[in-house]
């Protein structure tokens, strides 16, 4: 279960980075000022930026194990210079969620936006965001099964149909 939960973020996290790393053009689109701070707000109701909140730690873990690599007594000296990176670059997200909410505003209007955030603040909106990763995690776990019985099935048909044209199986 936590290797599908593990790979869905990984894939929502691969999928929003796509996104940001989409066209100069598109990305540079102006976003009306309303627009964006609606956008903002909804991001900040969603915590839909949340996703984003181990890319620092991780992008400075990933430099310290490719250091540790190379010379694995670096160790200690790297776990300093980790820590202090952490802190000094945690700051820089906001331009992640700069980025995320001009996707947002860009791509829909500030009316659609309004109606978006009025949903995710309303008992409803708040219960989707509070059983969504469940729906989602069983949902996930489901389609895997599932598959796995299509894939046996669909193995035995064509080990049928391959008998059939003289293939021994």
């Amino acid at each position: 279960m936590n290797c599908i939960r593990a790979t869905f973020r990984a894939a929502r996290l691969a999928t929003v980075v796509l996104a940001i790393s989409a066209p100069a053009a598109f990305a540079q689109q102006k976003a009306p000022p309303g627009a964006l701070a609606e956008a903002k707000q909804l991001i900040a109701v969603t915590s839909a930026t949340s996703l984003f909140n181990p890319l620092v730690a991780g992008v400075i873990e990933q430099a310290k194990v490719l250091y540790l690599q190379q010379n694995p007594q670096l160790a200690n000296d790297l776990n300093e210079i980790a820590a202090k990176m952490r802190t000094e670059l945690q700051p820089r997200l906001h331009e992640v969620n700069d980025e995320v909410a001009t996707l947002y505003a860009t791509s829909f209007t500030e009316n659609e936006l309004k109606d978006m955030v009025a949903f995710y603040k309303s008992p409803a909106g708040q219960k989707m965001l509070k059983v969504q990763p469940d729906v989602i995690d069983r949902s996930m776990k489901f389609a895997q099964n599932w598959a796995n019985k299509l894939s046996d099935e669909v193995v035995a048909k064509m080990r049928v149909e391959l008998k059939k044209k003289g293939h021994a199986m």
